[in-house]
């Protein structure tokens, strides 16, 4: 899910680094950018994970 919504604040980075528009605040596409990438970064970690197992969650949590 992270990831999803790292994707889309990219793209919305992206645009306004091509329209060159700054959003008042000092908000710009590299604003946008640096965010991307530290939602990409808590994908990578782990947060925001799904666990669908009991105590221990995951597949790693079941045995066969």
């Amino acid at each position: 899910m992270l990831a999803i919504v790292a994707a889309i604040i990219f793209g919305l980075g992206f645009l306004l680094e091509l329209l060159a528009f700054e959003i008042p605040g000092g908000i710009s596409g590299v604003t946008f950018m640096l965010l991307g990438l530290c939602l990409l970064a808590l994908h990578q970690a782990g947060v925001g994970a799904r666990s669908d197992g009991g105590l221990l969650g995951g597949w790693r949590g079941t045995r066969r």
